[in-house]
């Protein structure tokens, strides 16, 4: 491969663009094959001038300050590293319709969506074309892991967007220095255009945004957009393209957090865990002793053991009903006068105050993410115009947390003794139980996963969705590809992890939740106690819960809280024909979907004659008093 010296064409071309100054920056990176693909991007997208960002401090302080003068950002009055960022009010989630895996011609993917690869480009190419003209194109390089690690991806982000660089400067390690000292790294590219903005700073062209990742050529483009989960490179966009991958070489790339849990001595058992939206997980992570990451993990095979690294070093974390009684770590951080912030669509007051919902005291005037805002302003229908997103979010550094484990730098990552799926679920799933093994759980826990709609956000209440693995929405391969990667993956290892499925939203008759919050630290308990043999359990149809007495030792230990015989007979009664009507709903899905393996149905076939058995002996509702110990 061509080093420093031989790319002499391809910077002479950016000479137009580049002052002196950041033209020797580039001029250190050694893989001239990169060099290159800048030059053709600057060259096709013109922008005025190009920055490139080493992460010293200076770069660091000098593209906070352009996200400020460019409008993207506006500073808090009470701390000058608290930023607000609006996406535009049409510009406030994931664009699903046009979010595409760019693939061969006449290739589908299953429940993916996915366009033809030299179509796709040739669009987007097109909307590319002069976008840039008049504005500074940032140029960042990030490690995707902690630094020297085998597990750890790199990525080059592309972008007219200071707050997108901003944003990646704290969620991601700044690896500027790799590129120039290695000249055989193997990086995703992320280009990326806000494109013409409006008189608020929104992106203006919002029907010609496009997000389409190509899993081949390692590289993503998105245009016309400025939320993150859309812009940030190194965030859900490399997931699909760590996950693919991943499957190619037989690791994985997950959407779950990373934490630890202390047992006698000096003991920590490490669990990773799989949520949808509004299903816990960042409560789960946080409620830990240890946190590792929150939402990102690769798990590779290290001498027949699962470890996993968290790839960030940030969080971006949805902001919306934050308060300093259930979330006092991250209010403490979100409301500190030292702490960096970017807060993004909540409520930019009129005083340069920040306030969302949840925050203590009364939303003032000003501005928010549509626009002015006043207490009782509403929409042209009559509707209150909330001073705060439902989807706001905070981006901010990881290190502020009290529990963060110093092994997050760990190039050789955590081992893995557990991985836990959970799902929003009123009448189905225990609070937790642990699978029969790895093949069982990963089949009737993580690939069957559902979440209920909320009435808040997505409508109709108890509407299952379907959310393999909570990471459909990341998927660059088929949901049956991915599955037969955890099968391939566990057999390569001496031992797997143990697998759980938890469920913190399970009513009684009054329809009430029969759990608290903070009951979540008794189930990760009992998980961690399980993973070392130092409980036994009750076998069900569906897998492993706990002993009655055990959870009464639990609960008293850790919360200081009596439970009930009765409450525990509510929670881990076996429901005979829910179990049954999920296992019809979701074998109807993967007999639509052609590479599901053989063991997948072959599993979930054992699961429903148990149930059937079982149904058989004791009715539809089993009382846990009624089973055998294992």
């Amino acid at each position: 491969m061509e080093t420093q010296g031989f790319c002499t064409e391809s910077l002479n071309a950016l000479k137009p663009y580049m002052s002196s100054r950041e033209l020797g920056k580039l001029a250190r990176i050694r893989d001239c094959s990169l060099v290159e693909w800048i030059r053709q991007v600057v060259e096709h997208l013109k922008p005025s001038s190009i920055f490139i960002n080493t992460g010293s401090e200076e770069d660091l302080d000098y593209i906070r300050r352009r996200a400020v003068e460019n409008k993207e950002e506006y500073v808090s009055s009470y701390n000058q590293l608290h930023t607000v960022h609006f996406d535009g009010v049409r510009d406030l989630a994931r664009d699903r319709g046009n979010t595409k895996i760019m693939t061969g011609k006449g290739v589908k993917i299953p429940l993916v969506n996915s366009g033809e690869r030299e179509e796709l480009k040739k669009e987007v190419w097109e909307i590319y074309r002069d976008i840039m003209r008049g504005k500074e194109m940032f140029i960042g390089f990030y490690c995707f892991g902690p630094r020297g690690s085998p597990f750890t991806l790199y990525g080059v982000q592309v972008t007219d967007s200071a707050y997108v660089v901003h944003s990646e400067n704290i969620l991601y390690r700044v690896c500027y220095d790799e590129f120039t000292r290695n000249d055989r790294i193997e990086y995703m590219r992320f280009l990326h255009s806000s494109g013409e903005r409006d008189e608020n700073g929104w992106s203006k062209n919002i029907s010609k945004r496009r997000i389409y990742i190509d899993p081949e050529e390692m590289i993503t483009y998105s245009v016309n957009t400025q939320y993150a989960g859309n812009t940030v490179g190194l965030k859900k966009l490399s997931l699909r393209l760590c996950v693919y991958k991943g499957f190619r070489e037989g690791w994985l790339c997950e959407h779950m957090f990373i934490i630890g849990m202390k047992g006698s001595g000096d003991r920590v058992a490490y669990f990773t865990g799989a949520f949808p939206a509004g299903c816990g997980k960042t409560s789960t992570a946080l409620i830990a002793d240890l946190v590792v990451g929150d939402d990102l993990a690769i798990i590779r095979n290290v001498d027949g053991v699962a470890r996993a690294v968290n790839p960030e070093v940030g969080m971006f974390g949805i902001i919306d009903g934050v308060n300093p009684v259930d979330d006092a770590e991250i209010y403490k951080i979100l409301t500190s006068r030292t702490s960096e912030v970017i807060f993004a669509n909540v409520l930019y007051t009129e005083d340069g105050d920040v306030w969302w919902n949840g925050k203590e005291g009364a939303p003032k005037p000003g501005v928010n993410y549509a626009g002015e805002w006043w207490p009782g302003k509403r929409d042209e229908n009559g509707n209150p115009i909330p001073p705060s997103h439902p989807n706001a979010r905070f981006t901010t550094s990881i290190f502020y947390l009290s529990r963060v484990d110093p092994r997050i730098n760990d190039p050789m990552g955590v081992p893995v003794s557990g991985m836990i799926f959970g799902g929003r679920d009123s009448d189905t799933w225990v609070p937790v139980e642990e699978a029969f093994d790895w093949f069982h759980g990963i089949v009737t826990k993580g690939a069957s996963l559902e979440s209920e709609r909320t009435t808040a956000v997505l409508g109709q209440a108890g509407v299952r969705e379907f959310n393999p693995f909570a990471i459909l929405d990341f998927l660059s391969i088929s949901p049956g590809a991915f599955i037969d990667l955890h099968f391939r993956f566990a057999r390569e290892l001496s031992q797997s992890p143990k697998v759980y499925g938890v469920n913190y939203f399970l009513r009684g008759e009054d329809g009430r939740f029969l759990t608290e919050k903070v009951d979540k630290r008794v189930w990760l308990r009992w998980m961690e106690k399980r993973v070392h043999g130092e409980l036994d359990a009750v076998e069900t149809p569906t897998g492993y819960i706990p002993i009655y007495s055990d959870l009464v030792d639990l609960f008293n230990k850790e919360l200081g809280k009596e439970f009930p015989e009765s409450l525990y007979e509510k929670l881990f009664t076996v429901r005979v024909k829910q179990h049954l009507d999920k296992i019809e709903r979701i074998w109807r899905i993967y007999a639509e979907i052609p590479d599901t393996p053989a063991l997948f149905f072959s599993i979930l076939k054992e699961e429903k004659q148990r149930l059937v058995n079982a149904r058989n002996r004791f009715g539809d509702f089993i009382s846990p008093f009624r089973l055998d110990r294992a």
